[in-house]
């Protein structure tokens, strides 16, 4: 973690420290007063319904040694002569100091950004890596303009490799992440459906995507989805920094890197890896994840991985110890021993349609079940683009598709349309009620069944899960 003097940081933050703390040492930030520190630099954060400033006497109590302060408002006089770093915006003073930070390092640095698959991707990536480097990763979902600078500023001095998650709901907020982080490589998972509500279009998704590579130095690396049609036209109308190399990945076999001799199951895939010009690939590679999508997510990681001089051998081992973030595609089982695919964290159109073919791609079991909620900030189209996911599933994809949530009743439609038999047996049916839903689904499923479930946080589709593991 960070460990300057006041008058570094103040420096590192575009301002001024004088007093006669200047030489005091302080070790990592702390922004919430209720975890005990030992020494931490205090940033207190605004929004609209809270202040950080307000919380100043308490984080001095949990362990602060200093605090950044908003210049013109007054200090606690509880807060006695707590050496105080005063600046115009505390978040901005956050963001300045973790990229100066990053700029002091001797790190290279990974950024990842996608409509889908980005934290499997920074997990596997990591993962790639870790056999050979010193490696830290966005933590869970940290992935905003809060979040990724405190994950800079947790970068030890020996980090070799920062994996840095890149999210984002509208147009300038990735620009500013990959500027702040200045990546040595980026890669570009894919190009969705979520967010279209602020976005206004796939091509408008694309666009903010891309804006990863604006942060890149000469030499840099562009890593993108070379499947994806609207990453090669916007790139074609984007002016990219000079000396970028750009590299695709993907399952279509005219990519740079590219999947062969694929093997799915429920809990994993196997496949091999090859780059275009090289004679050999990397042999057969195992991941403890399932989906077609996921292999392309490997790929990714794979190529960057080569990028920065990882043997094959050791991108392989890294992946025996992958430890995926919770409800992506995560494996779990049933109270009778049925399988479940707990997908739950979130959901789009693009990622629903990816579940789907996963399930349609594991065939021999008694029954299938796709259970699917709400799909959230998808705009005015949304119940049209939930009808149109219930069509997408056919008698190949699974035999019962379960919902929940208002939205999803129009994914019922459209599955009722495609599957008249499953529907006329009462497999295709809309609930009202979540543990309605995992309740009827306990009396009708057995042990050779598999039951995949997915739908946006807000819907917390993964309660249906729990259900059906405690039985």
């Amino acid at each position: 973690m960070i460990t300057r003097t006041v008058e570094q940081i103040a420096n590192m933050c575009g301002t001024v420290y004088r007093g006669k703390h200047s030489g005091l040492t302080v070790s990592g930030i702390m922004t919430d007063t209720r975890q005990e520190g030992s020494g931490e630099l205090f940033v207190p954060l605004v929004g609209d319904r809270f202040d950080g400033h307000a919380f100043a006497e308490q984080a001095m109590h949990s362990g602060a040694k200093a605090m950044l302060w908003e210049r013109g408002r007054p200090a606690p006089e509880s807060i006695g002569d707590m050496p105080l770093i005063l600046v115009k915006d505390t978040l901005a003073a956050l963001q300045s100091l973790a990229s100066s930070y990053r700029s002091e390092l001797m790190v290279r640095v990974i950024a990842i950004t996608g409509s889908n698959g980005k934290t499997t991707t920074k997990d596997m990536t990591a993962a790639a890596l870790g056999h050979h480097y010193r490696v830290l990763k966005t933590e869970g979902n940290l992935n905003n303009h809060i979040g990724m600078p405190l994950t800079l500023l947790k970068l030890d001095e020996e980090t070799e490799v920062a994996v840095l998650e890149m999210g984002m709901s509208g147009f300038g907020e990735i620009e500013l992440l990959t500027r702040i982080a200045q990546p040595d490589a980026a890669i570009i998972t894919n190009i969705g459906d979520a967010h279209l509500l602020q976005l206004g279009s796939r091509e408008g998704i694309a666009k903010a995507k891309l804006e990863i590579a604006l942060g890149l130095g000469e030499g840099g690396l562009l890593l993108y989805n070379g499947d994806e049609p609207l990453l090669h036209s916007g790139l074609k109308d984007m002016r990219l920094p000079d000396g970028i190399a750009l590299r695709t990945f993907g399952l279509g076999r005219e990519n740079d890197w590219s999947a062969g001799d694929i093997s799915l199951e429920p809990f994993g895939s196997c496949f091999t890896a090859s780059l275009q010009g090289e004679a050999s690939s990397l042999g057969a590679v195992s991941i403890a994840v399932p989906g077609r999508h996921n292999i392309s997510n490997a790929l990714a990681a794979i190529a960057v991985a080569r990028h920065f001089g990882v043997p094959g051998e050791r991108i392989k081992e890294g992946f025996q110890s992958l430890k995926l973030t919770g409800m992506r595609i995560e494996p779990r089982r049933a109270a009778n021993g049925a399988i479940l695919l707990n997908d739950a964290y979130n959901a789009n159109p693009t990622a629903m349609r990816a579940a789907i073919d996963l399930v349609g791609s594991l065939p021999g079991f008694r029954r299938r079940w796709i259970v699917l909620g709400d799909m959230l900030e998808l705009g005015p189209l949304e119940a049209e683009l939930h009808r149109q996911i219930g069509a997408y599933i056919g008698p190949d994809k699974a035999e019962a598709v379960l919902a929940y949530g208002p939205l999803a009743a129009h994914i019922v439609e459209g599955a009722a349309e495609r599957m008249p038999e499953a529907a006329g047996d009462g497999l295709i049916r809309h609930f009202p009620d979540k543990g309605e839903l995992a309740g009827w689904l306990l009396q009708q499923l057995l042990p050779e069944d598999l039951v995949l479930v997915k739908g946006s946080r807000g819907m917390r589709m993964e309660e249906i899960v729990e259900a059906l593991e405690r039985g």
